[in-house]
């Protein structure tokens, strides 16, 4: 039997996306309501949040949106308790709530730290266990980790190491839930500019700039049926970057 173009679609699937306030985040809400989904958005930044949630509901599909920190395993608890009660069930968790700040690892305090741990890899760790009673076989976790989680990460040391952890406690999970017919997998994106990163120009062996609807794209692909026997890999979207490792595109071919 031959793949049908309906594998792709999300149709009346429940996905649930933290950071959905901005960039990526919003991109991928969008992406998964015009899929055919309906959605549950949380965000800090709640001016936003409510745009989001609008452009959702303009495609015509349902939005349950909160302001959340998602740090915050209790608020994160209460998040999923509203999603179920409008919902039923989450059928996709894409955990993109991240950031950091550019500091050398011996400059960062503790406070820093921790604030570090809590926000990139503490939140991935409350999002999945709140998620994991709401999750039915066939059910698709989606980890938005970077390209700093596979290589060195001067200035944002921690951060680095917190998407690492996230791309191996993909791995792990993958194994743990796999029994369920539950599949989690990355993507890892290299900077993209959004709201949060200004309008960085990142080079690439593809002579072009990425955009937050290429990440959408990935994170649609991994959610969806057709990556129905995909678990436990990181898909990156970074344009070749992480394959290109220390070489750069130069006038005529590469150097190093």
């Amino acid at each position: 039997m031959g793949l049908d173009p309906s594998a792709i679609l999300l149709t009346d699937r429940v996905v649930v996306v933290t950071g959905a306030g901005n960039g990526i985040g919003r991109a991928v809400a969008i992406a998964c309501a015009r899929f055919g989904a309906d959605v549950g958005l949380c965000d800090r930044d709640a001016a936003n949040l409510a745009s989001a949630a609008a452009a959702v509901e303009a495609t015509g599909r349902r939005a349950e949106q909160a302001v959340v920190d998602v740090r915050d395993g209790a608020a994160v608890r209460g998040f999923f308790a509203a999603v179920a009660a409008r919902f039923g069930r989450v059928d996709v968790l894409v955990n993109n709530a991240g950031g950091g700040f550019a500091a050398p690892f011996l400059e960062v305090s503790d406070k820093g730290q921790d604030a570090l741990v809590r926000e990139n890899f503490g939140s991935v760790a409350h999002c999945i266990r709140a998620a994991a009673p709401l999750l039915p076989a066939g059910a698709a976790i989606v980890n938005v980790t970077s390209i700093e989680a596979h290589r060195a990460g001067p200035g944002f040391a921690v951060y680095a190491a917190m998407k690492a952890a996230v791309a191996n406690l993909t791995k792990s999970l993958a194994l743990e839930l796999g029994e369920r017919l539950i599949r989690v997998n990355c993507v890892a994106p290299d900077v993209i500019p959004t709201p949060g990163t200004g309008a960085i120009a990142v080079k690439t062996p593809l002579p072009r700039q990425g955009t937050v609807d290429d990440v959408a794209a990935a994170v649609i692909f991994l959610a969806s049926p057709m990556a129905g026997f995909v678990s436990g890999v990181t898909l990156h979207v970074d344009g070749g970057n992480l394959a290109a490792g220390g070489w750069r595109r130069a006038a005529g071919g590469f150097e190093t």
